[in-house]
């Protein structure tokens, strides 16, 4: 017999995004109505002489395609599944960017100390929100909102320099890229734990903050 938690979850399984085979307008509406996130378009690829250039027009861009195309992007960003709808109908190849310190801030980790943090937190039994793993091998943990801020505290208690540990916190002012925006030619963001019925509260940064610190303090 299936428990409560099993039969909400086949329930909605069918309400998650599915990333595969989707356009980036879908997934950002998707974003919005099912996650409840907001959600705004940023740059995105041209092909220029055969090239995938960044719609920024920086030869030497660093996030080619997943950055922030206006510098007043936190008025743009948008809960409406109809007004994200409008703004990728406008340009339907733009990265979706999703602003921190609204519904979520993210504790961001390079890729090696991220997996290794996630294996640790698998043997710890705890609960994830989704992360993502960008091309440029960093990991965002989505935690509740406030981690920005109590974050340093947190590292110096668990006995770190918050300087000594590659562990960004990103809260108000900061966003992060989503799945299946793409870097360049260098790959798309992906869900290294995807967005489930399961994970839709967020764990608190307290919760994660002592396995990804170990997991940072390893990686050095």
């Amino acid at each position: 017999m299936l428990s409560v938690e099993e039969t909400i979850a086949g329930a909605e399984a069918a309400q998650i995004p599915k990333q595969r085979g989707e356009s980036l307008l879908e997934t950002a509406v998707r974003y919005a109505e099912e996650r409840h996130w907001d959600v705004f378009p940023g740059t995105w690829l041209e092909a220029v002489e055969g090239v995938q250039r960044c719609s920024c027009g920086e030869l030497a861009c660093g996030a080619p395609g997943a950055h922030a195309a206006r510098r007043d992007w936190a008025t743009q960003a948008t809960g409406s599944a109809t007004v994200a709808r409008r703004m990728w109908q406008k340009q339907p190849t733009a990265s979706i960017l999703l602003p921190t310190g609204r519904t979520f801030d993210a504790l961001s980790v390079p890729e090696t100390a991220g997996f290794l943090a996630l294996a640790r937190m698998e043997r710890m039994e705890l609960t994830l929100g989704p992360v993502t793993l960008t091309p440029d091998r960093r990991m965002q943990f989505f935690v509740l909102p406030g981690a920005a801020a109590k974050v340093p505290d947190l590292v110096r208690k668990l006995g770190w320099s918050p300087a000594s540990l590659d562990l960004t916190a990103l809260g108000e002012g900061a966003y992060v890229p989503a799945p299946p925006t793409r870097y360049g030619s260098r790959g798309a963001v992906q869900w290294a734990c995807r967005p489930t019925a399961a994970n839709r509260w967020l764990p608190d940064a307290e919760e994660l903050i002592s396995p990804l610190a170990y997991a940072c303090g390893r990686d050095r």
